[in-house]
């Protein structure tokens, strides 16, 4: 009998969040063992839901949204991003300019499939969201990551994406509100990047997912906003800020200079229209939920379940011998720095299964968003107060004699 194996094109591919690790807290599960499962961005199974305006557009949408849509999308979901595009300054962008998709995860592997050849280079933050780098690699290119500094709040070091760039680079990832560290970049900071796209000829890749969940006043700047004469491509959705996950709902739009992308586009339109469309149901609440653009509100204010949260495990987190973390800006993740040499870790991945074994908290590696050190992890923060508060008791425990 023959033995049939995975393609060769994945030897090089991984998604940790949803990864071995996860295999084993779910045969765990199997077994009859509670475990807490902190390892993705979640929102419905901790109690989040869409707002009721969201979910009774989705079921009045469906009796019309039995076929096929456009490949690019329903003109309405179209025009209210181009308004949205509008809303963030982002500059001449149509409804021929926009791609919906199945989420931003799709979209952001047909990017990396219409753009990439063999040996290509793609400029990637680290730690990033690892779906950017599998997908980048599984398109034949090659990610190279530029490090974000952890003692300048996780801003990404420029001098260091200067030091990376090569005749092979075509393009760089810019991942704002970021995930894993919740970073949100200044507008300098932004604009001095788009200054070094602009002086190699790069495209600008755009992760915007998070942009309407920030906290304390910080303020998101759309990239493209900064880069008219550049040509950008956005991705945004509404699966984090109407916790509609599950939905799959998400967009890219292009913008800038397209006439130096004309084939690129034609590769997005060639790619959008093998899948046939996205789900148009879903596509069908996009002018529903973007008609009030932060529905996030009521969570990320002082006194919102969010915010709260956050204020409590990163209070928690830094209260623990051999832990600390810069406070993130937005989004719901934290990603705290452990003293390897103290606990003698040497593997991340180790680190985040003992704890699974011994105290049932499912946490993601830091590797798993491609840090090169076995330093980091990351906790999502979106589980209710005391779920976040057995998490950090058991941290702390866990910690007290542990040595691997």
């Amino acid at each position: 009998m023959p033995i049939f194996k995975k393609s060769t094109k994945l030897n090089n591919v991984g998604y940790d969040i949803r990864g071995p690790v996860l295999d084993e807290a779910e045969r765990m599960a199997e077994a009859g063992i509670t475990v807490l499962k902190l390892n993705t961005g979640n929102p419905a199974p901790f109690g989040f839901a869409a707002p009721d305006s969201v979910v009774s557009a989705m079921a009045e949408s469906l009796k019309n949204t039995q076929g096929y849509s456009e490949s690019k999308g329903i003109i309405e979901a179209r025009q209210a991003i181009v308004n949205y595009c509008k809303f963030k300054n982002i500059p001449g962008v149509t409804e021929k300019d926009v791609f919906t998709g199945n989420g931003v995860s799709e979209m952001i592997t047909i990017a990396m499939q219409a753009l990439l050849d063999s040996g290509d280079e793609i400029l990637i933050p680290m730690p990033d969201y690892p779906l950017w780098t599998a997908a980048a690699t599984l398109a034949g290119g090659n990610a190279v990551h530029y490090i974000c500094d952890e003692s300048n709040e996780w801003l990404p070091d420029l001098d260091d994406i200067r030091k990376k760039i090569s005749p092979r680079t075509k393009a760089i990832v810019v991942i704002n509100p970021n995930n894993p560290t919740g970073a949100v970049y200044p507008e300098t900071l932004l604009a001095e990047i788009a200054e070094i796209a602009r002086q190699n000829g790069l495209i600008v890749f755009a992760d915007e997912i998070y942009d309407r969940i920030i906290y304390d006043g910080h303020k998101h700047t759309a990239m493209a906003s900064l880069a008219p004469d550049l040509f950008c491509v956005t991705m945004n959705g509404i699966s984090k800020s109407h916790m509609v996950a599950g939905f799959r709902c998400g967009w890219m739009c292009v913008s800038g200079d397209k006439r130096i992308a004309k084939d690129y586009i034609d590769g997005l339109n060639m790619l959008t229209s093998m899948r046939l469309c996205s789900n148009v149901p879903s596509q069908a609440i996009i002018k529903t939920a973007l008609e009030s653009y932060n529905n996030a509100d009521s969570f990320i204010r002082p006194g919102g379940r969010l915010y709260e949260q956050r204020e409590y495990i990163y209070n928690a987190i830094n209260g623990i011998p051999g832990l600390s973390v810069v406070k993130p800006k937005a989004a719901f993740y934290l990603f705290p720095k452990i003293d390897a040499a103290k606990f003698n870790i040497s593997d991340d991945e180790q680190f985040v299964l003992d704890f699974l074994h011994e105290r049932h908290v499912l946490l993601t590696q830091g590797g798993g968003f491609n840090w090169p050190r076995p330093d980091h992890f990351r906790i999502v923060y979106l589980p209710e107060m005391s779920q976040l508060e057995y998490l950090a008791e058991n941290m702390r425990g866990f910690l007290e004699t542990y040595r691997q």
